[in-house]
């Protein structure tokens, strides 16, 4: 039997250390992990309370990331409540394996902290990794600072192992200003932590020798579309189990998350679309901006899969000019959020707000004050002008020659 670990009310702590305390508390059966910057404190963490008489269950060391989720995806297919955490290049390595995990619906739970892509190497936190999620057949949730690294951590695995979803589930948290930054977080007890989660239900275990299953098995064209088609619809349809799962968490702990978070949007006529921790900096803006009488508003989402169209066309239905912020490198083309929410916003709206996208903070370039208030005077400029003022797509905060293109 595993040591009771004692917590006080409010702990400091950064997300990574947020995110182990969960991965504690879920009693996870196996992690299976290999260390990359900024996310190695996790699973370094997670080794520490094993050592330490903390947890029962099994702290696999492999020579890869690669290997790591194949691991994650054995142990998971085998019965087992299974996480691991990673970044960027490691991340990469194991994207091949991603599709296998949610092709088998083993529901494991993945922390991604968000780190540049290279080259050039980087180990700063842009959403390069994120944004490689997108179509690997996963949900993904986004977190934007411990607090919430350490909530969304306890509620993946209540939303990955319902089994109306046995969905994997990512929890995204910016590296470095969320990962290494420590504020206070609010946990709870072992006990109601667990009790949250709840046991969890095997189904289709490979060692329920009474049930002899395959997994991953050859289908070809005689059911490979069908298999492809039926995980895109309970992903899509995942949505009402997250809401469910966000319900039952605000009625434990008091904090309410939305799938869409909005901010002074009741009268917003400028709005900024934003990932991560650049979601709070914004909302200083936003207000500040308000001094000089621009009504200025902030949508952020929670699940970058399933992307929640609906809903965001909702938020933005009477903004008359918004701004899509992309941190990551578009590589020829418009950013996600803008070519995302663009589709939501425009697709049966009779109304044509005036869309443009910033590309930011690129290998942990800071997003200021002044880039953001300057962001939402050019959104001001194109609401008056009712159209755009400067070319839809711009870099942000970039130093040397100014790159903007139409």
């Amino acid at each position: 039997m595993a040591l009771k670990y004692e917590l006080s009310k409010v702990e400091v702590w950064d997300g990574n250390m947020a995110a182990s305390h969960a991965l504690r508390q879920a009693q996870v059966d196996v992690v299976a992990a290999y260390p990359i910057t900024p996310s190695t404190p996790i699973v370094q963490n997670y080794g520490k309370f094993l050592s330490d008489g903390y947890i029962d269950g099994e702290f696999v060391m492999v020579e890869s990331e690669h290997a790591a989720m194949s691991a994650c995806v054995g142990a998971g297919a085998a019965g087992g409540r299974v996480a691991t955490a990673t970044s960027s290049q490691g991340f990469a390595l194991m994207v091949e394996v991603l599709y296998q995990a949610s092709g088998m619906r083993i529901p494991l739970v993945l922390n991604l902290v968000n780190r540049a892509l290279a080259a050039p190497l980087n180990v700063n936190g842009d959403h390069s990794d994120m944004y490689l999620s997108r179509d690997t057949g996963w949900v993904s949730l986004c977190a934007y600072n411990p607090q919430e690294a350490y909530d969304f951590n306890l509620m993946a695995f209540k939303i990955a192992e319902d089994l109306r979803v046995r969905i994997p589930v990512i929890v995204n948290q910016d590296g470095f200003i969320c990962s290494h930054t420590a504020q206070n977080v609010v946990p709870l007890s072992d006990e109601e932590a667990y009790e949250f989660i709840g046991e969890y239900k095997q189904k289709n275990a490979m060692l329920d020798f009474s049930k002899p299953i395959t997994y991953g098995a050859q289908a070809e064209e005689d059911w490979h579309f069908e298999h492809k088609a039926q995980l895109h619809h309970d992903l899509m349809n995942s949505h009402v189990v997250i809401e469910e799962v966000f319900d039952l968490f605000a009625k434990k702990t008091g904090r309410k998350y939305n799938i869409v978070e909005k901010y002074d949007m009741d009268d917003a006529e400028v709005v900024i679309v934003a990932l991560g921790t650049t979601v709070e900096t914004a909302r200083v803006a936003a207000k500040k901006i308000r001094e000089e009488g621009i009504k200025a508003g902030v949508v952020s989402l929670r699940t970058l899969r399933p992307f929640p169209y609906k809903l965001v066309a909702e938020a933005l239905k009477d903004a008359k000019a918004i701004a899509m912020l992309d941190r990551s490198s578009p590589a020829g083309a418009m950013g996600m959020l803008f070519n995302e929410v663009g589709v939501a916003v425009l697709q049966n709206s009779t109304k044509k707000p005036i869309l443009s996208n910033y590309i930011y903070g690129l290998g942990g370039r800071d997003m200021t004050q002044e880039n953001l208030l300057q962001i939402y005077r050019d959104l001001d400029a194109n609401a008056k002008a009712n159209k755009l003022t400067h070319p839809t797509q711009q870099f942000i905060g970039l130093r040397g020659k100014k790159l903007a293109f139409n």
